[in-house]
């Protein structure tokens, strides 16, 4: 019989014992469970070098105690994803950082900003990311963000291969300086890109449950047909570039507001441009194809909204239009409803 007043050897052993059977069973055993049981999904693929040292950037700056990365299953959420999240969404994000440590949760629990989930489908802009981590009132006014210039460089004689951030000269101490981003920001961005959720194989329609004292999703469209909101999706899709008033940021993204582009009757260059994407103005940022981002109806439903308001005065589009010129743009994505 143990006397463990007087024998404090086996005391220490068994008392380790017991550590290491309750670890195994709390932790190691669940954790190897959950981890085998949960697949990557086809679609998605590990990070790269680059995207998992931006992870590691992500989490020494503490993004996740103001940004989540999980859509609940409840209606309010469906604007931060195409569906609730998964386990096995979190298969690649959850690997080890090291020997020593594996990565944190980043699920978050606050959302003192945006939802990060599907952040590298909603906004896949480069330059956008690189504006917003330098300054991020420049391109979502009244945000709270903090500014993380550290992360980058005011210099007169950028390097050749350096990373030019499009920032408008009058948001510089000096205008013959210009702001290069270093290996840490191109690295957190690169991280920011691959948040796209991937497709799940023969899955039906996601189901979201009502949201407590909200209201189920109502459709409008100023021209009276069944277009879903325009505004809704302006606000949601382009109002982070081009402004909530279409006015744009000088030396980085155009005004829509008066644009002859936006303004001319045929709106077959207006929906190029949305679906392939634009990059001919050195004078302004890389816009991004929406063509995998958005339906023929909802793009449709954006450019009817934007040619009828913000002063602007034109036709109203229909999906048809966009269909036409999606075949030429981006055929590969013909089958978008």
């Amino acid at each position: 019989m143990l006397n463990f007043h007087k024998d404090h050897q086996n005391l220490v052993n068994v008392a380790l014992l017991v550590f290491v059977l309750l670890s195994m069973g709390v932790a190691v055993i669940p954790a190897n469970e959950l981890a085998s049981s949960n697949a990557p999904l086809p679609t998605m693929v590990p990070l790269t070098p680059s995207e998992r040292r931006g992870l590691e950037v992500y989490v020494s700056e503490g993004c996740a105690a103001c940004h989540t990365q999980q859509v609940r299953n409840i209606e309010m959420d469906k604007v931060w994803g195409d569906r609730p999240s998964i386990p096995s969404d979190y298969h690649y994000s959850k690997q080890r950082l090291d020997v020593w440590r594996q990565s944190p949760s980043l699920l978050g629990s606050e959302r003192t900003g945006p939802d990060l989930t599907n952040i590298g489908k909603r906004q896949p802009g480069v330059q956008w990311h690189l504006l917003h981590l330098y300054d991020p009132r420049m391109v979502v006014q009244g945000s709270i963000m903090p500014r993380y210039t550290w992360l980058f460089e005011e210099t007169a004689t950028p390097e050749a291969d350096a990373v030019v951030v499009p920032v408008p000269k009058d948001r510089l101490r000096d205008s013959s300086l210009v702001v290069v981003a270093d290996q840490r920001a191109q690295d957190l961005v690169a991280y920011l890109l691959t948040l796209k959720q991937a497709d799940m194989p023969g899955a039906g329609e996601p189901v979201f449950l009502p949201s407590p004292g909200r209201r189920a999703d109502t459709k409008e469209d100023a021209a009276g047909s069944d277009l879903p909101d325009g505004g809704a999706l302006y606000v949601q899709t382009c109002s982070a570039c081009h402004g909530a008033e279409a006015t744009g940021l000088p030396g980085a993204f155009p005004a829509l507001a008066g644009s002859p582009v936006v303004n001319d009757q045929d709106p077959t260059l207006m929906l190029t441009i949305i679906l392939g994407g634009y990059d001919a103005r050195p004078e302004f940022g890389v816009m991004p194809p929406q063509a995998t981002q958005l339906t023929d109806t909802e793009i449709a439903a954006i450019a009817t909204h934007v040619r009828s308001n913000f002063g602007n005065d034109a036709p109203a589009t229909d999906p048809d239009a966009v269909k036409a010129v999606r075949s030429t743009v981006a055929p590969e994505t013909a089958l978008m409803p």
